[in-house]
């Protein structure tokens, strides 16, 4: 069954308080705090207004790829409860993790079954283990029944070209699905009716 949902690449207002206020929220919100190259990319002063919101159910996850000092010292004011991060060792990962005390996701990006057994590197630092696509801002998917073979403790979310109308192929398993360029209306604007679906969606399946 699922455990519930992710709504990545959130940059405006209006969008995140229909998330935060709705009647099936996600359980974790994320924002694209360094990764410029991306649509969804959001910067520190915007953040500052956007963060001011009651997450209220919901968890905020600042996404960071290999992460510098500089990103790291902007932000750790803001009310993060996890830190999503990419292409860092689980060294690097745990200095991160005890200087900012932040919960973690670390995220693993996939293409083959090689990819996935990684995960075991990071299950002593990770809070939840995350397996994504490669390519980042793009939309690319890979094959998810890699995942079949995870043994793991740690709470398993899962991206990679996820569409509400494939949440029936994870009734089974338990993930939590994050998605974030198959809810837009076009390249980083989202749009609130895909979101209402979705969330409707994962509500109906996972209940």
């Amino acid at each position: 069954m699922i455990k519930g949902s992710k709504i990545c690449g959130i940059s405006d207002l209006n969008t995140l308080d229909f998330i935060i206020n709705h009647p099936y929220p996600p359980q974790y919100i994320g924002f694209i705090c360094n990764y410029k190259k991306s649509s969804r990319y959001v910067e520190v002063e915007k953040l500052n207004e956007l963060l001011t919101l009651d997450k209220k159910k919901s968890n905020f996850v600042a996404v960071l790829v290999k992460p510098d000092e500089d990103i790291l010292e902007k932000i750790k004011h803001l009310p993060f409860d996890y830190y999503q991060i990419y292409d860092c060792t689980p060294e690097e990962i745990k200095e991160i993790k005890q200087k900012y005390n932040k919960k973690i996701i670390s995220a693993l990006t996939v293409s083959n079954q090689d990819d996935i057994n990684k995960y075991k590197n990071f299950e002593n630092i990770a809070d939840i283990l995350l397996f994504d696509s490669k390519g980042y801002e793009k939309t690319q998917s890979f094959n998810h029944n890699f995942l079949d073979n995870i043994n793991s403790s740690k709470p398993i979310m899962v991206a990679g070209d996820i569409k509400t109308d494939d949440l029936n192929n994870f009734k089974d398993k338990p993930f939590f699905i994050d998605v974030s360029g198959n809810l837009e209306s076009e390249k980083g604007v989202k749009d609130i009716n895909k979101i209402d679906k979705f969330l409707n969606t994962v509500h109906n399946i996972s209940s």
